[in-house]
C-alpha cells in the first residue's frame, strides 16, 4: 500500500525517517517523484503512499499511523493542497505529532507563497522552511536533503523488524524511570531467555537516550565474558569508547573500573548492561554507583532476579509471556509476512504459536523457518513440537536450527 525506501533499521518510535505529505495531482509525478528518488538514494527511509489506492477508512488509518512512526514529516504545500481533505487530515496529525512527540516538520512551499498558508507563522514559526521561489526542482530537493540529514539521529539501535506488543513494554519501563526523575535510577528487566528483554531495553534506550550527557549500551555481556578471558576489559573499553567517543585501551580490570568512575563522575549518564549473569560484571563496569550524576539511569537485563536483589534494585520489570493474540500476530509476521495467517493455515498457525509458550524468540525462529513451506512440512514440525515438554524451549528452537 505504500513505497518505503530501504535504509538502516530505525527504532520502534520511528519506523520511517521521513513521511511526505502532498497533493498528488499537483506534485506526485514531478517534484515529489524526484524528491522521493533522491531521499531513497541518500539512504533515507521514506514513506510515500501509493497513488493506485483509494483512501478508504482502513488505508486512511494506516497513513495516519505512518505519520506517528516517522521521525520527520515533509509537508509539500501546493496550489490545490487545501482542497484535499486527506491532505488536511494528515496535516492535523503531523502537527499533533510535532506537539506531543517532537516530530521534526519541514514545510515546503512549492509554487505557492508561504503567506497564504493559514497559521504559518504560529504553527511553523520554529519549524524548518524551504521555499521553491527562484529555485529549480533539483536545487530545492538538494536543499531539503541537506536540511534533513543533520536531523536524523544515527545513534539509535536497530531492533526487531516486527515490534508486536513492544510499545506497551517500553511505556511501562519508561514510566518506572520517570518516577525517579532527577535521581540516580536503576531499573531491572528480568525474564527468561528469549522473552524479549534485550529488545525492550534497546527500544527504551532509543526513546530516552537524547536526554543524557553520555550513553552506552553494552550488549551480550554473558557471551563476551564466557568466550574471552579478557571479556571484562573488552566491555570496559566499549563503555569508555561510547562515553568518550574515542578508542580506549584498558590494561587491567581495576584500572578500567577506576577510569569509568572518573569519566562518568557527575555526568547525567544512561548505561544499559544487557544479559548480566554475575553481580561482578556490574561492579566491573560501574564500580561505585555513587559516581553517576543526578538524573543518571542504569538499566540491567538479566535472567537471574537474584542479581537485581544484590544490586538493591527497587524498580524491576518482569517480562511476561506474550498473550495469544500477540503471539499469533508476531508468528504470522515471520511466517507469512503479514499480521494474520494466510488462508488454510489458521489452525496450524495457532497450534504452532501455542507451543512457543509466548516467547518472542521462539515465535520468530519457528515462524521464519516455516515461511513459504508446505502444509506437510508444517504438520511435521507440529508433530515434533508435540513431543517436546512445554518448558524445553531450546529443544523447540532446535527443530528449526537443525533444519529437521
Amino acid at each position: 500500500m505504500y513505497s518505503s525506501s530501504s535504509s538502516s533499521s530505525t527504532n520502534p518510535q520511528y519506523l520511517h525517517d521521513v513521511f511526505i505529505n502532498f497533493r498528488g495531482e499537483d506534485t506526485r509525478r514531478t517534484f515529489v517523484s524526484h524528491l522521493y528518488a533522491v531521499l531513497s538514494n541518500s539512504g533515507i527511509n521514506t514513506f510515500l503512499d501509493n497513488e493506485k489506492l483509494e483512501k478508504g477508512e482502513e488505508i486512511g488509518h494506516e497513513l495516519l499511523q505512518a505519520i506517528t512512526v516517522s521521525h520527520i514529516s515533509i509537508i509539500v504545500f501546493s496550489k490545490s493542497y487545501a482542497e484535499s481533505s486527506w491532505c488536511l487530515n494528515e496535516l492535523d496529525k503531523i502537527m499533533e505529532c510535532r506537539r506531543t512527540q517532537g516530530q521534526v516538520v519541514l514545510p515546503v512551499f512549492y509554487d505557492v507563497d508561504p503567506s497564504v498558508v493559514r497559521h504559518q507563522k504560529g504553527e511553523f514559526g520554529k519549524a524548518l522552511e524551504v521555499s521553491a521561489k527562484s529555485r529549480s526542482d533539483r536545487e530545492l530537493v538538494n536543499k531539503i536533503v541537506e536540511a534533513i540529514l543533520p536531523k536524523l539521529d544515527n545513534s539509535t539501535l536497530p531492533i526487531t523488524e516486527f515490534p508486536v506488543g513492544l510499545e506497551s513494554h517500553v511505556k511501562q519501563v519508561v514510566g518506572l524511570i520517570e518516577k525517579q526523575a532527577g535521581n540516580f535510577c536503576i531499573v531491572g528487566i528480568w525474564g527468561m531467555g528469549g522473552s524479549g528483554k534485550t529488545t525492550v531495553a534497546k527500544a527504551v534506550y532509543n526513546e530516552i537516550h537524547r536526554r543524557f550527557d553520555c550513553t552506552s549500551f553494552i550488549e551480550n555481556i554473558r557471551e563476551v565474558c564466557e568466550q574471552d578471558t579478557r571479556g571484562h576489559m573488552h566491555l570496559q573499553q566499549q563503555l569508555l569508547s561510547d562515553v568518550l567517543k574515542t578508542k580506549e585501551k584498558i590494561h587491567s580490570i581495576a584500572l578500567g573500573t577506576t577510569r569509568i568512575q572518573k569519566v562518568v563522575s557527575g555526568k547525567k549518564a544512561l548505561v544499559v548492561l544487557d544479559d548480566v549473569t554475575d553481580f561482578q560484571q556490574i561492579k566491573v563496569l560501574c564500580g561505585n554507583n555513587k559516581c553517576f550524576g543526578s538524573g543518571s539511569v542504569l538499566i540491567v537485563t538479566t535472567r537471574d532476579v537474584h542479581i537485581l536483589k544484590l544490586l538493591k534494585v527497587v524498580s524491576v520489570y518482569k517480562m511476561e509471556e506474550m498473550h495469544k493474540n500477540e503471539s499469533l500476530e508476531l508468528f504470522s509476521w515471520h511466517a507469512f509476512r503479514k499480521a494474520s495467517p494466510k488462508g488454510g493455515f489458521s489452525e496450524l498457525s495457532r497450534s504452532v504459536a501455542a507451543y512457543c509458550g509466548g516467547l518472542p524468540l521462539a515465535l520468530e525462529v519457528l515462524g521464519s523457518y516455516l515461511f513459504d513451506r508446505t502444509k506437510q512440512e508444517w504438520t511435521s514440525v507440529l508433530s515434533k513440537l508435540e513431543r517436546i515438554p512445554n518448558d524445553q524451549v531450546h529443544e523447540k528452537l532446535r527443530i528449526s536450527y537443525d533444519g529437521l
